[in-house]
């Protein structure tokens, strides 16, 4: 009977990722046909229109009031619909990626970057890269635009809970990459894979704003946040270059890269105290980035734990 029941559930489960995939599919095929500029207006209608009522939008509007005291009411509840909205579009863009132009005509639909210089002098001086960013505006566009200057990186990947979805948003990723690029799982296993990846001379994109529980609590608006230390564990023992950068919506399909110029990594013969220092310098200038425009961020993981102290990094 209990083998029965395990089938049964397994069959259902079967069924439910199939549906889940048609569905993913179906919105895919209806972004593609719409074209970029509708497909991210029709997702940014449908995810603002829902988002803000759905439980989740409560974490925004918990994690505004921490980190941006100085806001009322009102203020959070348009920073949470334009998040939103940005989820939304950057849904609607997602099939079209692999297409959007660069550099186009004033209004139209396509990328252009601010900082270029730095990617262009990195590809003419070779070696190992790492990108840091996290999930503002279209993080998804950073990969396929740093890739158009010879600079394809790998990232850290959390796969979807559905392998066939999984298939799908893969697809589309190595679509828009124009070649295959190695995904990291998060964990000890991908931290490994990722550090023979870079000594191989390859290159690594992180998104290292979100809670890592096995992290340093590092400030983040002033907070203790737990963060990634794997970036600066693996810069500092290779001492290669650590660029900065993250892609601004404009518009609807219309995106700009803004790269900053590579890090100076430290060098106090401390290595804690280094990857200490670090990891603050890109949580403070991720948090500067967020500042800008708030409503690009994405406000609604768990990023924060107030019970945390904060370790100062020492001088």
């Amino acid at each position: 009977m209990a083998g029965h029941d395990t089938a049964v559930k397994a069959r259902h489960a079967t069924r439910q990722m199939r549906l889940e995939a048609a569905l993913v599919r179906g919105l895919v095929a209806l972004f593609r046909r719409l074209g970029p500029v509708r497909a991210s207006n029709l997702g940014g209608w449908l995810c603002r229109t829902i988002g803000p009522v759905l439980p989740v939008s409560k974490i925004a509007d918990s994690n505004l009031r921490m980190a941006m005291p100085e806001l009322d009411s009102s203020m959070r509840r348009t920073i949470i619909r334009t998040m939103w909205d940005n989820i939304g579009r950057n849904a609607g863009e997602f099939p079209h990626l692999a297409t959007l132009p660069r550099n186009p005509a004033d209004g139209a639909p396509g990328w252009d970057v601010v900082g270029e210089e730095h990617l262009i002098a990195q590809a003419a001086k070779g070696g190992p890269t790492i990108f840091v960013s996290g999930h503002i505006g279209n993080w998804e566009m950073l990969p396929p635009a740093v890739a158009r200057y010879g600079l394809p990186f790998s990232s850290f990947y959390r796969a979807p809970n559905n392998p066939l979805v999984d298939r799908i948003l893969c697809d589309l990723r190595e679509e828009a990459m124009g070649e295959p690029v190695p995904l990291f799982a998060k964990g000890a296993r991908g931290a490994r894979n990722a550090l023979a990846h870079i000594l191989k001379g390859g290159h690594l994109g992180m998104l290292v704003d979100q809670k890592m529980n096995d992290g340093v609590a590092a400030r983040f608006f002033g907070l203790p946040a737990m963060t990634a230390g794997a970036m600066a564990a693996m810069a500092l023992k290779l001492r290669c270059t650590v660029i900065p950068g993250y892609i601004e919506r404009l518009g609807p399909a219309r995106l700009r890269m803004h790269v900053h110029p590579p890090i100076d990594l430290p060098d106090s013969g401390n290595r804690t105290a280094d990857q200490m220092a670090l990891t603050q310098q890109v949580n403070d200038w991720i948090e500067g980035t967020i500042r800008q425009q708030p409503g690009s961020w994405l406000w609604i993981h768990r990023r924060w734990n107030k019970h945390l102290p904060i370790i100062e990094p020492k001088k």
